[in-house]
């Protein structure tokens, strides 16, 4: 699936014509196209539906998402709620994307109410894991500026010579000798521009008579009267002639789709128009200005031309204010003009040149799983799985909240482990409202049900029923019973446990999953413009190669399971053959024996970290390497290296970190930091969901192998 952004240099450079035009020709090149605008930006005339879809659905039968609102846009960028939009957005987009080869997104145009668009922007790209087309136009520039205002808006991604930007349509060519002669004389200020680096993907000359807006149009953005509506509604405006002058000298301008705009007391001028109508020139119309309105006897006489279709208007400005207004209008296609839009759709196509989008977007391509898509996937696949998860630290006030927020979207049922008149208490307190449904367990009156299951456990270690109940006191140990037993699907504990508190009594009671001798665990790197998996960072202190390589192979199973591609790079400080030592040796051996325990599997090490994660620095290192510069799961040597990079990487770059999701368990046990803020607990949450409904998934294909065989 690809995913091509439209990305306007600039206002009015006919941005969504040109997305209609690239659907048509993508679609007559044989692929299923999609269409998605993210954000809606309404003129102040339109009402309802955004005006992007409303044209992309009746000209091209396209079944889009609704936007989000710009109030709802502005509020949340007010509110520091980024990350809560772009999850909206995916959302949506996702919508948009079903079963579709490509979709075409198109961007925020910046104007002086929507500044921040060249911000959003390249926020929309990187959510959607978008490839960008630049949409440029020359206006009033001249060849210079309008090359450095390409250059500038492909900076905002990276700059032209960036892999996801792909090149630019030229919208609007107006030259004397014609498109091929403008580009090359464009591509002088511009060189990259047709070279491989950055495409031409079309060319377009304007085209006055698919600009023209129809009477009605003109009439409906001026707020004109009504006098006569005549042919309005098929009538367009290809000219405008202000009539100053005699009558004489205004016949050589009666022409085909002209609008005559003259002031209300002109009855010569009106006498005119309406000779010239009966004479078969189908003028635009007739727009009276002023305080004077026509003589209605003039307008009896003028009769037969009005019922011949002649539309007559008429607005209390001046003739100059009038024609200040009118050369200021907002020409873009109205949504209901679907002749208009049907004729620009199919001119555009034309003067596109989509056979290098063809050839690219016919090619599978690995997507790069960003931060909001993760999110987004994360709480909708929980919301699916519709999992029972016990929480031990069911009287933390941030554990109740999550919990309540769980609850109320539906990511899990959450069972919280503590005195309901206590929960009811810290609720009140905190602001915390309980959803209908939230399990609230006292673990007093619950505990004696779990001693006798708890002793056949332990039997081989000794554990009297004394014992289990002096352990079951521990809201961390009754709660990993539940799980043992399948009471719950999984357990989420930590804001005020220990990571061993946590951790020691999975290890008694569920133990590790079959094939696996250890635990390990992942967090899960929200990047700006991609997730990352790095692992070990909080379990295993010094493991050896083999405790490593299953580390590597444990890694590799949660990132599939949360939705990325893995590609695993273990790393070191060395890279390849280059060094040797024990710790690099260690990460060799490693490397070899995950290879042969997964031969599918992409792995290589040792790596350095900026040749498993910087393309350019992976292929002067590695450059026979499936894994190198383009890493997406990073298993480091120990514990110190792994939990030192991620809380560098996490605090220097501000990224958020979602774990530890500890892995090698047979049910999912997850980990809290114990600085954990609400979100953390929200999304921890769903990690264990997920792992659930993947582990029951992955025993119910264990199941059919083994009734096959």
């Amino acid at each position: 699936m690809h995913t091509l952004f439209l990305a306007p240099t600039g206002f009015g450079v006919g941005l969504n014509s040109v997305s209609l035009g690239l659907i048509r020709a993508l679609e007559q090149a044989g692929l299923k196209v999609g269409f998605f605008k993210p954000i809606a930006q309404p003129f102040p005339v339109d009402q309802g539906r955004e005006r992007s879809c409303l044209l992309a659905e009746r000209a091209l039968g396209q079944h889009t998402p609704e936007p989000l609102s710009l109030q709802q846009v502005e509020r949340q960028l007010a509110d520091g709620e980024v990350d809560l939009m772009l999850e909206d957005v995916v959302s949506r987009y996702q919508q948009a994307a079903a079963g579709k080869d490509v979709v075409i997104v198109e961007g925020m145009v910046p104007t002086r109410e929507s500044d921040y668009a060249a911000r959003i922007n390249p926020l929309l790209c990187k959510s959607l894991d978008a490839e960008i087309i630049l949409i440029a136009a020359q206006g009033s520039d001249s060849l210079k500026q309008m090359a450095e205002r390409i250059e500038i808006q492909a900076q905002l991604f990276g700059g032209a010579k960036d892999p996801k930007v792909l090149g630019a349509v030229i919208n609007k060519i107006n030259s004397e000798d014609g498109a091929p002669a403008f580009i090359e004389r464009l591509k002088a200020q511009l060189p990259v521009l047709g070279s491989s680096d950055f495409q031409l993907l079309g060319a377009i000359p304007f085209a006055a008579e698919l600009n023209a807006l129809r009477t009605r149009d003109i009439t409906e953005l001026l707020g004109a009267q009504v006098i006569n509506a005549g042919e309005a509604d098929q009538r367009r405006v290809n000219k405008i002639v202000l009539c100053a002058r005699t009558v004489p000298n205004t016949v050589q301008l009666l022409q085909p789709g002209v609008l005559v705009v003259t002031p209300g007391d002109r009855d010569d001028v009106i006498l005119a128009a309406c000779l010239a109508s009966l004479n078969g020139i189908k003028l635009a119309g007739v727009l009276l200005t002023g305080e004077f309105g026509p003589d209605p006897r003039i307008m009896e006489l003028c009769k037969a031309a009005l019922d011949g279709g002649l539309p007559v208007m008429s607005v209390t400005t001046g003739s100059y204010d009038t024609a200040t207004s009118l050369f200021g209008l907002n020409r873009e296609t109205p949504a209901d003009d679907i002749e208009r839009a049907s004729r620009v759709t199919d001119f555009i196509a034309q003067h596109l040149h989509p056979e290098y989008l063809h050839t690219r977007c016919s090619v599978p391509r690995e997507l790069r799983l960003s931060p909001p898509a993760f999110r987004y996937q994360l709480v909708k696949r929980a919301q699916e799985a519709n999992k029972r998860i016990v929480l031990p630290e069911g009287n933390e006030p941030r554990t109740i909240r999550a919990a309540a927020i769980c609850q109320e979207r539906g990511i899990a049922r959450c069972v919280l482990l503590a005195r309901p008149d206590e929960v009811a208490a810290i609720a009140s307190e905190q602001g915390i409202t309980l959803p209908a449904g939230l399990e609230i367990l006292d673990p007093d009156s619950i505990r004696a049900q779990y001693v006798g299951p708890m002793v056949e456990m332990r039997k081989s270690k000794g554990l009297t029923p004394e014992m289990a109940d002096e352990q079951l006191k521990d809201t961390v140990v009754l709660g990993t019973m539940m799980l043992a037993l399948d009471e719950v699907d999984g357990l989420v504990s930590g804001a005020v446990h220990t990571t061993a508190n946590t951790i020691r009594p999975a290890l008694q009671l569920i133990k590790t999953a079959p094939g696996y001798n250890l635990v390990s665990s992942v967090f899960f790197m929200l990047l700006p413009d991609q997730v990352l998996v790095y692992g070990d960072c909080a379990v295993n202190p010094n493991p050896n190669a083999t405790e490593l390589a299953e580390i590597a192979l444990q890694s590799a199973e949660s990132a599939v399971a949360l939705g990325v591609h893995p590609r695993v790079a273990m790393i070191s400080y060395s890279t390849g053959d280059s060094g040797s030592g024990a710790e690099v040796d260690k990460v060799r051996e490693a490397t070899r024996i995950a290879r042969e325990r997964s031969p599918g599997l992409p792995i290589d090490g040792p790596l350095q970290y900026d040749a498993a994660s910087v393309l350019s620095v992976g292929k002067q290192k590695a450059p026979n390497s499936l894994v190198a510069g383009q890493a997406t799961v990073f298993v480091f040597p120990d514990l110190n290296t792994g939990n030192t990079t991620y809380k560098a990487v996490q605090r220097s770059a501000s990224v958020i970190s979602v774990g530890p999701m500890l892995q090698g368990l047979a049910k999912p046990v997850n980990d809290l930091s114990r600085g954990a803020l609400v979100d953390d607990i929200v999304f921890t949450i769903a990690l264990t969901a997920l792992q659930a409904a993947s582990m029951a998934e992955q025993k119910k294909k264990e199941q059919g192998l083994l009734i096959e065989a």
